[in-house]
């Protein structure tokens, strides 16, 4: 990942975090994240147009309709044969972006029958920039609909997509030194400029000696606050069943690494390059995920890889149907299935896991997955 100092560029909110920095002292990564993404004023996901071409990333339902398309056909065949029906179910998405997969997904359950019937969006988001432009995707959508900022704050039954969401959380990272694990910040040098440094009195992680007990000097550990989303969704799932299908890139096995990385314009920078103005992520730690999800008493199916998820759930068959009923965008289609799938990209490196309320049955798309976090 690029996590080396580079050339800053001089962004409003650089000056104020540098003002805080020198009257406070060092601010934890998680910190430095959380402002350079929702500041109020200055923040990334509060004031940017993120997405799509003319953005600085691009999230699977922008390159095919498909993707929301078949995640619309999963949760009808969820509501059907997993739920039973119930007569009403909120379809929601957290992190929806420009609501375009949502928009996908509720169009391909028209053919699900009684489904429309019973279901309601909930899209829940933070930025306002996102809300509006969520509002013109989904002027025109089949289906009431509502938004909110809680990952709770709606009743069960619920469907709920979460695509490339948790990667955006901040995450403290940890690392190893003679003195045991300490808390990494972010300081400035000498010439005024970002660099990492070790909170010394930051607290010891003593836990992770044993999670990783020949780590050498200088490891870095990533947590995210896997535990706050776990138990978001065990309030929703107290009023009635859930069922949520988790994808992001990321890793399946208890791991060190630091992978925190920014996006700006479609290319990687330093994450001190530009701040407030660049895409903040990390990777998803599947295996930590999992292991606070079944502690707070669900059951989980997966991982599998999205080609995988996306192959069960027949993207090829829908692609060429697609391409047959639309013979000029047929390269198109093509192209975008291609890169949904690919080996050596989204196909592997992203990760999906469905998450179900204890008394359902398995969840379709996982068939040949094998279940994480059971233990730990």
């Amino acid at each position: 990942m690029t996590t080396e100092p580079g050339v800053e560029r001089d962004t409003p909110l650089a000056h104020i975090l540098k003002s805080i920095i020198r009257r406070s002292g060092p601010m934890p990564v998680a910190t430095y994240m959380a402002h350079c993404l929702w500041d109020g004023d200055h923040g990334y996901y509060a004031t940017k147009t993120v997405l799509g071409r003319d953005g600085d990333f691009i999230t699977a339902s922008d390159i095919s309709q498909t993707f929301g398309e078949l995640l619309g056909l999963w949760a009808g065949i969820v509501w059907q044969q997993v739920m039973g029906g119930p007569p009403q179910v909120r379809l929601v998405e957290y992190g929806p972006g420009r609501g375009t997969l949502m928009r996908d997904a509720v169009r391909a359950t028209r053919v699900v029958p009684g489904f429309q019937a019973a279901a309601s969006v909930r899209l829940v988001e933070m930025s306002a920039t996102l809300h509006a432009e969520q509002q013109s995707s989904l002027a025109d959508c089949a289906l009431p609909v509502t938004w909110g900022q809680n990952l709770a704050g709606f009743e069960a039954p619920a469907i709920i997509f979460a695509n490339e969401f948790l990667d955006s959380w901040p995450v403290t990272q940890w690392v190893k030194t003679p003195n045991g694990w300490r808390m990494r910040a972010v300081d400035l040098d000498a010439g005024g400029q970002f660099v990492f440094t070790i909170l010394d009195d930051a607290g010891i992680n003593s836990d992770f000696d044993l999670r990783f007990p020949g780590a050498p000097a200088g490891s870095i550990v990533e947590r995210l606050e896997h535990n706050r989303f776990a138990a978001a969704l065990k309030a929703v799932a107290a009023s009635g069943p859930v069922a949520a299908v988790i994808i992001d890139y990321g890793y399946t096995d208890a791991a060190s690494g630091d992978t925190l990385q920014a996006l700006r314009g479609h290319a990687y920078e330093s994450p001190f390059a530009s701040p407030g103005e660049a895409d903040l992520t990390t990777h998803v730690n599947f295996h930590d995920l999992a292991v606070a999800l079944h502690h707070a008493g669900f059951q989980l199916d997966g991982p599998v890889t999205q080609a995988e998820f996306l192959g069960s759930l027949g993207i090829v068959e829908r692609a060429s149907r697609l391409m047959a009923a639309n013979p000029h965008r047929a390269g198109e289609i093509e192209t975008g299935i291609a890169r949904l799938l690919a080996p050596n990209g989204m196909g592997s490196r992203f990760k999906v896991i469905g998450v179900r309320s204890p008394f359902l049955p398995p969840l379709p798309g996982f068939a040949a997955a094998k279940v994480i976090g059971e233990a730990g």
